[in-house]
């Protein structure tokens, strides 16, 4: 105990300073005022050439919408906004959540879902991209609100409720300059309902999260204090921006922080990306993780000699086998090869595997993984940037609580959390609330252990755990680790089934092979389904021989399509995924 409240009081002395905001009002007037001519984004024009928006004409902008929104009668209104990551994006969310309340929705959702989603909310207007109102416009029957004002960033047509973004940033800068100061005088209540995000998360059934802009704020000051964000950093924004995630850390913390944010072009011109625009921080989730981490490790081996990359020792990094000078040389030329500014990767979504994340600490590149829900904010728990575990989701962030309810022996129970960043509730959904939020306390349905030191270990979803016949608990995601630790294994789905005639519950695998690696694995042989299903047999037969014999996967599929996974690239436990 003496040893975790020493560290706890390190961990307060080594908090980054930072200056408090209650809501995004304030964090524009005060990025202006602070970082004026600095850059805020780094864009692209139709030609593909790169130009700079300052923080001052990121207000601007913002109240130029802001103020063509309220002379639309939007004040204190639903408004919802979809399309990919672009700064006309992240302008019509802050004018919307300073106007009235943001409506963020997930662009690759079915149109009956985003219908749906914006009947539930009352949405009054929509602001996207032409490919996302498209797909609107062609159910228009099923929207219930038939005033719903349509705001498109590429066209320049208006016509009804279909307006044009370009014309209305016009007009708003019209009114602007004529003296309407109807958006300046706006006072944002940092404590009600302002950003509502609907999220289905793994295991389905929507529910719509009723965040306030203290909540997403005082997650920033959070993040801020464990995480030092340099005005020089430059953000490479890659996940949705719909998402909690990608939102608060990825655009809001950075506008906070006076650093600047660019925009991939889509998951294929990552790496072009990356040499175009020099990041320095990244946000992912731990597949673009390995993806990256795979695509470096076969790069190294290839060019080193054989020396290094032959007779690895179980657990043994190839970077640690290097002589210093080579070392330094290889360290280089990863850095280079990703843009040569990049010093770290935050990432959440799921667990990373220790092992890489080890490797990229030795190549200078510090990943920091977390631990968040939509319903907090998102981030719950973070590893800091002057202490961290690679194999643990982190420490509380300043100001969070959390704690294991009603754990077993081995100390895994659910995570239950307190702070500031907790959410008002679901929407419309006061019986779902009240299921979660208990005596101030958020109960996360996550698994969970705390070591000595405080430290998050996540073990797995309450819903997604196999009980036996005899009581004890598996966590499919630990099985799941076993077999993608596996570099034959793409990815996996482990669930628990019952056989006819039969009250014992047994654990079932699918298993999606990376074909590519089999394929060097057979030195270039293409295999047959036979070969395949042979191959995944010893895998699983060697994950068995690591686990106890309760656990042992008694039963396999070979999947031929990956699984379908939501937008933060999680595999959904539910629907097609399911079927065993």
């Amino acid at each position: 105990m003496k040893e975790k409240l020493k560290i706890s009081e390190e961990l307060k002395q080594k908090y980054h300073k930072c200056e408090e905001v209650t809501n995004f009002k304030q964090i524009l007037d005060r990025s202006a005022e602070i970082y004026k001519t600095r850059t805020a984004f780094k864009l692209k024009d139709k030609d593909g050439n790169i130009y700079n928006k300052t923080y001052e004409e990121l207000k601007a902008d913002v109240t130029v919408l802001g103020t063509s929104l309220i002379e639309n009668g939007l004040l204190n209104k639903r408004i919802a906004v979809i399309g990919k990551n672009s700064y006309k994006w992240v302008i019509s969310y802050l004018a919307a959540s300073i106007v009235g309340v943001v409506v963020p929705i997930d662009k690759e959702l079915h149109s009956d879902d985003v219908i749906n989603f914006m009947n539930v909310s009352e949405s009054k207007c929509i602001l996207g991209d032409s490919k996302n109102l498209k797909k609107i416009n062609e159910n228009i029957e099923k929207l219930e609100n038939k005033e719903t004002l349509f705001i498109d960033f590429d066209s320049k047509i208006q016509e009804g409720n279909s307006l044009s973004f370009a014309v209305q940033m016009e007009n708003g800068k019209t009114l602007v300059e004529e003296g309407n100061t109807e958006f300046d005088k706006i006072t944002v209540n940092p404590d009600e309902l302002k950003i509502l995000l609907f999220t289905s998360g793994t295991t389905g059934n929507a529910k719509g999260v009723c965040l306030s802009q203290r909540n997403i704020c005082s997650n920033i000051l959070s993040i801020y204090g464990i995480v030092k964000v340099k005005r020089s950093d430059l953000f490479f924004s890659i996940l949705p921006l719909h998402h909690t995630y990608e939102c608060t850390i990825g655009f809001l913390l950075p506008l906070y922080s006076g650093a600047s944010i660019c925009y991939c072009d889509g998951l294929r011109y990552i790496t072009s990306n990356m040499l175009e625009y020099h990041p320095s921080v990244i946000l992912c989730v731990p597949l673009l993780l390995e993806k990256m981490y795979q695509k470096i490790m076969k790069s190294i081996q290839k060019t080193l000699p054989k020396k290094y990359t032959e007779n690895l020792k179980e657990n043994e990094n190839i970077i640690d086998k290097l002589p210093f000078y080579i070392k330094g040389i290889v360290k280089r030329k990863v850095k280079n090869s990703l843009g040569g500014r990049l010093r770290v990767f935050i990432v959440g979504a799921a667990a990373v595997n220790p092992e890489i994340a080890d490797t990229f600490d030795k190549l200078g590149l510090n990943s920091l993984q977390g631990y968040g829900l939509t319903e907090c904010a998102p981030l719950v728990a973070g590893n800091t940037d002057f202490f961290k575990r690679n194999d643990s989701a982190g420490l509380p962030i300043p100001n969070v609580e959390y704690k294991i309810d009603n754990p077993d022996r081995d100390g895994v129970g659910e995570i239950i959390v307190k702070g500031p960043n907790v959410m008002l509730g679901y929407y419309n959904m006061p019986e779902e609330t009240e299921k979660v939020l208990k005596d101030g306390w958020f109960h996360t349905g996550d698994l969970g252990k705390i070591d000595e030191n405080g430290f998050l270990y996540i073990t797995g979803r309450c819903k997604s755990v196999i009980v036996t016949k005899n009581g004890k608990n598996i966590y499919p995601e630990e099985i799941e680790a076993y077999l993608n630790d596996s570099p034959l294994i793409s990815e996996s789905l482990v669930m628990g089934i019952q056989k006819e005639n039969d009250d014992e519950t047994y654990v079932n695998a699918q298993i999606f092979p990376n074909m590519d690696a089999i394929k060097e694995y057979l030195k270039g042989t293409v295999p047959t389904k036979e070969e395949v299903k042979k191959i995944m047999a010893d895998v699983v037969s060697g994950v068995n021989s690591k686990i106890p014999n309760y656990k042992h996967i008694k039963n396999f599929a070979v999947r031929d399509k990956e699984f379908e996974k939501t937008t933060t690239q999680k595999i959904k436990r539910y629907g097609d995924n399911m079927k065993k």
